[in-house]
């Protein structure tokens, strides 16, 4: 163990020694597998599932519930048990259990035909099961609960993200020949869907394909194929997702090979070079800061890695298992989820199921052979573990409202004011609903995924919104439910009267520094208020990272009366925005004057809810790699258009 880890661990030693103790007897819901600091086996947990615990509108026709454990498990027979219950008079429905290839992930999967009680609570329950390493079984029942609506799922799942990068036309060059291949999508899998029929990588003779282990990650809806061996360099790879892989609703994948609503496979392709460098991951930071002594009892805990390879980390090896918090009295923390973050892929979160009780905390990242790894092959580790503590309070005062209320505007990925929105990528996947008050039909481009949907434009301008799409009047070859009926001029009207009232707000802050003298790449920003001084603010030449030094509730606002440009001055230099130490992008502002212009040459991930007089652009035509905002566009006049663009719109 290095030093710093040691200064760390001192003032709650004792604790964390008695919690791994009662972890390896039995007590407790901590991480599954040996503990490498006692040689214990400690019982399995469940470390994500599908619905997510409090779900609410899961799809009536929904036919899998699924559940991610710490390790490896043996089948779900004789005393263990996944049931799914509901109240009298709902008949609970019965279910086949069944384990994916990999025994991490277990699957209820319900008989053909059933349908869901509508707006109703369902109870999902694991109990007896049992560690196919060490025989433990759980330490006790796992139970999560969702809520129906009224609707069947009948959209197609897309992939939102790839490692390697999708380029179009591509090849994307330059991929190290070690790495892992991954594939991310819109909406829980089912992980049976997902194996090495459906999930495949291919390269021209005299290359020969690669073998490979597939592994589906529950909690970030995400596939990985690990290669046997590093790839050959200097080789074109073709990565296939074909449309075997459906959702827990059964609906075939819409990838990008024909139009929706047609079903489709995935492909993209990458050229090899040299590997990436083997280096120990180490940890940056953490939040909270280790010693914290003033943490409220709500909090998340989260780990960001600093990986020398590049790559990101590999989501399969971030689980209860190799991230795990321990309590008073040493008593292990039962965890909701264990997840990697989508942006940088860099960034550890464990999410408690209950509220923390005031006291000292220990969190530990395990290090070695069954620790935390990137995605090279084989993976990059910790050479320890790496531990933290932190104090837990009761804060007296609630967590505060958001800055700027968004009201009704805050569900929109894009809104397009008064003029409409375009897109011209056939990567286009917005998660969120998009919307505009133009007196006719101005949202173009965009393709609802349910099936008899004809709301489409040309075939290289179809891209998906997992939401509502509200336009006035709407077009009259409509048959999608959230093209149809759904829309209305009231609700899109109410969309921009919230957007001018948020837009005015962010004016009306006192104004604050311009650290960069207008460019705000290759800075670190704390929390704060920073206004350009000559009206124009850019992210050119590197990225922006936003700080918020522990404080999940931390906010910035950036004021320009003129343009935002993000990315170049080249159109192949793309530019991103980083959240580190528990930022967040729902609390990050951006008020511009005119316009915003996002990596014009594809690429780069933008952060924040981006509110403008004159609209917005992402990527242009021609573009090869994939822009992402996580956040919202905004637009109170002139349209916004997107190219090959991702939209995820921030939880609340």
């Amino acid at each position: 163990m290095n030093r710093t880890t040691m200064g760390h661990l001192r003032p709650w030693l004792a604790a964390a020694f008695l919690g791994a103790a009662l972890a390896g007897c039995g007590g407790g819901g901590g991480g599954g597998g040996r503990d490498p600091i006692l040689g214990f086996d400690t019982p399995p947990t469940v470390t994500a599932v599908a619905p997510v615990n409090g779900a609410a509108g899961v799809a009536r026709n929904l036919k899998q519930v699924t559940a991610d454990f710490s390790e490896r498990m043996a089948p779900l027979t004789g005393n263990a048990s996944f049931t799914l219950t509901c109240a009298a008079p709902c008949v609970s429905p019965t279910g086949t259990t069944s384990l994916d290839g990999s025994r991490r992930v277990a699957s209820l999967a319900l008989p053909a035909g059933t349908l869901l009680e509508p707006l109703t609570v369902y109870t999902a329950t694991i109990s007896g099961a049992r560690s196919d390493t060490s025989g433990l079984a759980m330490a006790a029942p796992y139970v999560w609960r969702f809520t129906t609506g009224i609707a069947s799922d009948n959209t197609r799942p897309r992939v939102t993200l790839t490692v390697p990068a999708t380029s179009t036309p591509g090849p994307t060059p330059g991929v190290p020949a070690n790495t892992a291949v991954t594939a991310t999508f819109s909406e829980d899998m089912a992980p049976s869907s997902l194996s090495r029929a459906s999930f495949k990588l291919a390269c021209a003779a005299p290359c020969e394909a690669p073998g490979g282990d597939v592994t589906y990650v529950v909690g970030n809806r995400t596939a990985i194929f690990t290669p046997d061996a590093p790839l050959p360099t200097g080789s074109v790879y073709t990565a296939t997702v074909t449309t075997a892989a459906t959702d827990l609703s059964g609906n075939a994948l819409g990838g990008n090979q024909a139009a929706l609503p047609a079903a489709s496979n995935y492909v993209w392709t990458f050229t090899t070079t040299g590997p990436a460098p083997a280096a120990d991951v180490t940890v940056r930071s953490t939040n909270p800061a280790a010693g914290a002594a003033n943490v409220c009892l709500d909090a998340a805990v989260n780990a960001t890695f600093r990986v020398p390879s590049g790559l990101r980390m590999d989501p399969a090896t971030i689980s209860a298992q190799t991230f795990s918090v321990t309590g008073p009295a040493g008593a292990n923390v039962v965890p909701a989820s264990v997840l990697l973050d989508a942006t940088t892929g860099r960034i550890a979160t464990f999410t408690p199921q209950a509220p923390l009780v005031p006291g000292s905390y220990v969190a530990r990242l395990r290090g070695g052979a069954a620790g935390v790894r990137d995605l090279t092959v084989p993976g990059n580790g910790m050479d320890a573990d790496f531990t933290f503590g932190f104090t837990a309070i009761n804060c007296a005062a609630p967590p505060p409202a958001p800055l700027i209320p968004l009201a009704s505007a805050a569900t929109f990925g894009i809104f397009g004011g008064s003029a409409g929105a375009t897109n011209q990528g056939i990567l286009t996947v917005i998660n969120g609903d998009v919307g505009t008050t133009a007196v006719s039909t101005k949202i173009t481009g965009f393709h609802d995924a349910g099936p008899g949907c004809t709301y489409t434009e040309t075939p290289l301008n179809r891209g998906a919104v997992n939401g509502l799409i509200y336009t006035a009047p709407p077009p009259p070859t409509v048959a999608c439910p959230s093209e149809g009926t759904a829309v209305t001029m009231a609700a899109a009207t109410q969309a921009r009267a919230d957007t001018l009232a948020a837009y005015n707000q962010l004016v009306a802050m006192p104004g604050g520094p311009d650290p960069g003298a207008g460019n705000l790449a290759n800075l670190t920003l704390a929390p704060g208020t920073y206004t350009a001084a000559a009206g124009t603010f850019m992210i050119q030449g590197g990225n922006l990272t936003l700080d918020a030094q522990g404080n999940a509730n931390a906010t910035w606002v950036f004021q320009m009366a003129q343009t935002l440009t993000v990315g170049g001055p080249g159109a192949a230099f793309p530019s991103s925005v980083i959240l580190t130490n528990g930022a967040q992008a729902k609390n990050v502002y951006w008020q511009v004057g005119t316009a915003a212009t996002v990596n014009a040459g594809g690429g780069g991930t933008m952060v924040g809810t981006i509110v403008t007089q004159a609209g917005a652009a992402f990527s242009t035509a021609g573009a090869r790699a994939v822009t992402r905002l996580n956040g919202r566009a905004l637009s109170l006049g002139a349209s916004v258009t997107v190219v090959n663009t991702v939209i995820n719109v921030p939880a609340p």
